[in-house]
């Protein structure tokens, strides 16, 4: 999995980095078809906003956070993303149970 962290207006200091990526470790625990991922960090006034767009086999997702402290914003990130991967992760199991059920009542 690549992981690529930029800042906007934002430097991305190696702590910053660091915090990022062990936190989409977790993605990676529950979908280990993760391909590329790209974290954008801005700030715009005083709101911290975290940007993910993640790339995996057929579909990309994208989502998003804004809070007032960046890691907090990281934090709702990295939840809001997990949640899409366990729901493609489902999809994606289900679907393929479903033609293995009609295969067999074709036979």
């Amino acid at each position: 999995m690549n992981v690529n962290v930029s800042g906007h207006h934002l430097v991305v200091t190696p702590a910053i980095n660091a915090y990022v990526v062990e936190k989409m470790d977790k993605i990676r625990r529950h979908f280990d078809h993760v391909i590329d991922l790209s974290v954008v960090l801005s700030v715009e006034k005083l709101v911290q906003k975290a940007e993910v767009t993640l790339h995996v086999r057929g579909k990309d997702m994208h989502a998003e956070a804004s809070d007032d402290n960046l890691y907090a914003a990281i934090d709702m990130l990295v939840d809001k993303l997990d949640r899409q991967i366990l729901r493609h992760k489902d999809k994606t199991r289900n679907h393929a149970h479903t033609s293995l059920k009609h295969q067999a009542l074709a036979e």
